[in-house]
């Protein structure tokens, strides 16, 4: 049975609510069973230079063309004034499995800047290895999963198949080519022991982690975009409450991010002792005083409706220049079945909201 996802937590609140007019299609049967461990094949990637990928990105303003971006100016050693191409040293990944999209890689990180070492998970899109993207940097998407993520990613199996779903979207010129990142939020598996995405005092320095070391890592492997319009975030339940969290923390690396069915209240019982850093870390109160200039597109399940007053609670929140467009599903339930009936309007959503593949 699926793992779970939610604690109880408090409601929140103020600013303007924006409603998605697209109603989100279902795609693919119900999967509410944890993601079991896959065994790690030894697999060497070249994630630097090297070549990238086949159809024109999704969303791209120019459909003859592998990029929708204005061709960049002077292209100075490490990229351009757009493109960041890998700074090393590479990293040796493993391969964690396959998908009809590519295999998902893996490589477990000691990060220099918060001295935590956790697992990493990486999908590069067909595009990357393509050689007609051979000087292209790509757009990242950092997805976050639900509940503790430790032993599992619903992001990495079949139950959200958003690598497969953003191939087939790609394709259709609905949707970038993202490189996507999936990182754990936990060391262990107990919940009494999360660490909230946060710098807790005392704990493990799991906010720098997720927001120095782990994209330092990406920058370090892959071709990317230098600027922060290349960057955003997505996570479903406590992976919503992380997305939320580091876009208003760190409005400086990310550009757009999509909580689904979130909660936005630090409650780990490590805060104790530590009310004033909880509230520095709290996006209930960040929401409405970090002036983080980024754009998030907040979901809740339309059956729950403890959940759909908290969400709208916390949107109303929202002060400028955060802005934030609440989608309802109908029907929607707190189960990782529904969060994959909502990946392909949340990829557009993105696409829509970040920059794609763009030349060197």
């Amino acid at each position: 049975m699926q793992p779970p996802l939610a604690r109880p937590r408090v409601v929140l609140s103020s600013a303007v609510v924006l409603v998605l007019a697209a109603a989100l299609a279902a795609c693919g049967p119900d999967g509410d069973k944890p993601a079991a461990k896959a065994a790690p094949v030894a697999a060497k990637v070249s994630p630097s230079p090297g070549a990238s990928g086949g159809a024109a990105p999704a969303g791209s303003p120019s459909a003859g063309s592998p990029s929708g971006s204005a061709a960049p100016s002077g292209s100075p050693s490490g990229g351009s004034d757009k493109v960041q191409l890998p700074t090393g040293p590479a990293t040796q990944l493993t391969k964690a499995r396959d998908t009809a999209a590519g295999p998902i890689m893996m490589t477990t990180l000691a990060g220099k800047k918060s001295g935590v070492t956790g697992k990493v998970w990486v999908w590069l899109p067909p595009q990357y290895n393509d050689p007609k993207y051979a000087n292209y940097g790509f757009p990242v998407l950092t997805l976050y999963a639900g509940g503790q993520s430790n032993g599992y990613n619903t992001w990495t199996d079949d139950q959200l198949p958003i690598q497969v779903q953003d191939e087939e979207l790609a394709k259709q010129g609905k949707a970038h080519p993202f490189i996507m990142v999936m990182p754990v939020q936990n060391l262990v598996s107990d919940e009494k022991q999360t660490l909230d995405c946060s710098d807790i005092p005392g704990q493990p320095k799991m906010g720098t982690w997720m927001s120095q070391d782990v994209p330092d890592f990406v920058r370090a492997n892959f071709r990317t975009l230098r600027s922060r319009d290349g960057w955003g975030l997505m996570g479903a339940s406590t992976g919503a409450f992380c997305s939320a969290k580091m876009a208003l923390q760190h409005p400086d690396i990310y550009k757009a991010a999509v909580p689904i069915d979130g909660y936005f209240n630090p409650d780990s019982s490590f805060w104790k002792g530590h009310e004033a850093e909880r509230l520095a870390n709290s996006p209930d109160v960040l929401v409405g005083q970090s002036k983080a200039d980024v754009r998030m597109l907040a979901t809740a399940g339309g059956a729950t409706p403890d959940e759909v007053k908290l969400v709208k609670a916390w949107v109303a929140k929202a002060a400028a220049p955060t802005k934030i467009d609440y989608y309802e599903q109908p029907g929607g339930k707190h189960l990782t079945s529904h969060f994959k009936k909502m990946i392909p309007d949340t990829l557009q959503w993105l696409t829509q909201n970040l920059d794609g593949p763009t030349a060197a």
